[in-house]
C-alpha cells in the first residue's frame, strides 16, 4: 500500500515535469544567465505621451524585466500561460494574436497551440476559443 502511494505520487511528479517541460533543478550553483532585456516600445509609441509611467511599465518592466526572465520560466511557458490568460479573460483582440505570434516565435508549435486552445475552451468558454483558433490559423497558417 505504500509503495502504491508512492508510485502514484512519482508518476504525478514526473507528468508534472513532462507537461510544463521544466528539468528538475540539479544540485549545482551555477544557475543559467538571464536573456538579454527585449526592447519593446509600443507603450512609449503609443501612449508615452498620454501616460508615461504606464508605457514604461509595459514596455521597460513587463517586457524588458519579466519577459527576460527566463532562468525562472521558458519564454515558451511564458507565452502559454498568457495566451491561456488572454482567452480566459476574454482579451480576444489583435494583443492575442500579437501574443500567438510571440508563442510561434518561443517554440509552441501549431498542433501545441491547438491543444492548448482547446483545452481552454473548456474551462474559458467556446466563444472565446473560437476567437483565438481565428487568429492561431492566421499566425501559423497565414
Amino acid at each position: 500500500m505504500k509503495h502504491s502511494a508512492l508510485r502514484k505520487f512519482a508518476a504525478a511528479a514526473v507528468l508534472a515535469v513532462s507537461f510544463t517541460g521544466l528539468s528538475m533543478v540539479s544540485a549545482s550553483t551555477a544557475e543559467p544567465a538571464p536573456a538579454p532585456a527585449v526592447k519593446v516600445t509600443a507603450g512609449h509609441d503609443q501612449l508615452g505621451s498620454f501616460a508615461p509611467e504606464f508605457a514604461h511599465l509595459n514596455d521597460d518592466v513587463l517586457f524588458g524585466e519579466v519577459w527576460s526572465r527566463t532562468d525562472k520560466l521558458p519564454a515558451k511557458i511564458r507565452s502559454i500561460v498568457t495566451v491561456t490568460s488572454f482567452v480566459s479573460s476574454g482579451v480576444l483582440d489583435s494583443s492575442l494574436k500579437f501574443h500567438i505570434m510571440k508563442a510561434k516565435e518561443n517554440g509552441v508549435t501549431k498542433e501545441e497551440m491547438a491543444e492548448i486552445l482547446t483545452q481552454t475552451a473548456f474551462y474559458a468558454g467556446w466563444p472565446k476559443a473560437w476567437a483565438a483558433f481565428r487568429y492561431a490559423k492566421e499566425v501559423y497558417e497565414g
